[in-house]
């Protein structure tokens, strides 16, 4: 994890520290070549305009805060288990009296679902409030891995914004210095200090548009899963009772 945060930290410097050169082939491709690297060119360049202290700060957030979503994402996606599939494997062994084969199919399937289901089959023997302690337990555990990495994502999408009315408030006061120094109130001297100062608010809010966005998608994808960890654990329970394994 964290040789990938500093990959994406080198490459988010290098792409803002570094010209870019566009190459043509024809004169089509250098009008379309210099329309697409425009919108780049227009965003470094109002990037080197801002305060280069705050905005680098902005640029860290954003790129540790997309490290973290892309990680959280990976795992979720990874965590994702096709629970049908799974239940109807476990309710075939325990159909066939194959208590061992049902919970070696749950320890074999990846993700946090087939780990609750695992823990639930092994305290069987106990009767159902056992089953129903240990997968409200051990839930808890998966939960709590779930949500790991989400506080600092938040904490970026905070921090990002505050970063951007920092370098703001301290740009428009260097702004009225520079007037004052001036001894007058001309007009070029205002709006270049404002412009220059208002960027890093700009910058800050979109980090935090983007990762909240992020955010997001990754709270729905773990609100999914948990969705699909309580009916698995209900429907658990049933199998068990079912198959009468409570019994045994």
């Amino acid at each position: 994890m964290r040789k990938f945060i500093t990959l994406l930290l080198l490459l988010g410097l290098v792409t803002f520290a570094t010209p870019q050169q566009t190459y043509a082939q024809s004169a089509d491709n250098t009008e379309v070549a210099a329309e697409e690297a425009g919108g780049l060119q227009l965003l470094k360049k109002y990037f080197i305009q801002g305060d280069w202290r705050f905005m680098s700060l902005v640029l860290v957030c954003l790129i540790l805060g997309l490290a973290f979503c892309i990680e959280r994402i990976i795992t979720l996606n990874v965590a994702s288990t096709n629970t049908t599939k799974l239940l109807a494997k476990i309710d075939d062994r325990l159909k066939e009296g194959d208590k061992a084969g049902a919970m070696e199919v749950a320890r074999s399937t990846p993700g946090p679902t087939a780990s609750i289901l695992y823990e639930g089959l092994k305290n069987a023997e106990d009767g159902p409030e056992a089953v129903e302690r240990a997968i409200s337990s051990y839930g808890s555990v998966q939960m709590g891995l779930l949500e790991k990495g989400l506080v600092w994502i938040s904490l970026f999408i905070a921090i990002a914004p505050m970063l951007g009315f920092m370098g703001t408030v301290i740009g428009m006061i260097q702004a009225f210095d520079r007037i004052e120094a001036v001894g007058d109130l001309s007009p070029s001297v205002v709006a270049g200090g404002i412009k220059v100062a208002l960027l890093t608010t700009v910058f800050g809010l979109i980090v935090a548009i983007i990762l909240q966005i992020f955010y997001n998608y990754i709270v729905s994808k773990m609100d999914s899963i948990v969705n699909k960890m309580e009916d698995a654990s209900v429907t658990l329970v049933d199998m068990l009772a079912t198959n009468n394994v409570f019994r045994r």
